[in-house]
């Protein structure tokens, strides 16, 4: 599968009808990936979908899988979500006990590996071992909730990372998911993230393939400017 080149934005379809899932997700079909957010009522304070969901979702999705587990016990049940064929695994750096092991099975098995940080959580620790993931996911809204304000205090651990990932070279993505429109979308750009997850302002636009398109040219316009 070819991948799309940044900005990426992968509307979450949190924001969607669930009764009319698959017309919700041909509706993004513009977007580079469908967002998947997988909450179990105990790492985080919400319960959404699981595997059985997720493989119907994968089957009528038009577009890859971006899958964001905010689960405990990430080692037992995000290798599933890979094997039913997501392109993009995420899971919490505070709920995984080996990440780099868990990265590896992720990648063994075809999926990329991507590791999630809350709000709270510094970043340096991931520096030593970017090279393990294909993304970090700086969450910029406490995870459990969809519609959250967008928190700027957390620009300067995506500012870390980009530097450190430019000092090393390496192609990770620098994605950023919770209160993503276009009024926070270049702040988020501006400080290294190249993929955007997106609900409300995608699913609660009058037009949500204009909407797709303007939050890309939003992105693309800052991280040029930066």
């Amino acid at each position: 599968m070819e991948l799309p080149l940044a900005p990426r934005i992968n509307p979450s379809i949190l924001a969607a009808d669930f009764v009319n899932m698959q017309a919700e997700l041909a509706r993004i079909s513009s977007a580079d990936f469908a967002h998947v957010d997988v909450m179990d009522n105990h790492f985080v304070p919400n319960l959404t979908f699981g595997p059985q969901m997720v493989d119907r979702i994968q089957a009528t999705s038009p577009i890859p899988l971006d899958v964001h587990l905010m689960i405990t016990d990430p080692e037992r049940w995000a290798p599933e979500y890979a094997e039913i064929g997501a392109a993009s695994v995420t899971f919490h750096l505070e709920a995984a006990s080996d990440p780099v092991g868990l990265a590896r099975r992720l990648r063994d098995i075809g999926s990329r590996a991507g590791v999630a940080v809350k709000p709270a959580t510094p970043v340096e620790s991931l520096f030593e071992i970017l090279d393990e993931f294909d993304q970090i996911l700086v969450m910029t809204v406490e995870p459990g909730f969809g519609g959250q304000s967008f928190m700027p205090e957390t620009m300067p651990k995506l500012e870390s990372l980009a530097a450190e990932a430019r000092r090393r070279g390496s192609q990770i993505w620098l994605q950023v998911d919770g209160g993503i429109s276009d009024r926070t979308i270049e702040m988020a750009a501006a400080a290294g993230a190249d993929t955007f997850v997106a609900g409300s302002a995608v699913y609660g636009a009058e037009d949500v393939e204009a909407a797709v398109t303007r939050l890309r040219d939003l992105a693309r316009a800052a991280s040029l400017e930066a």
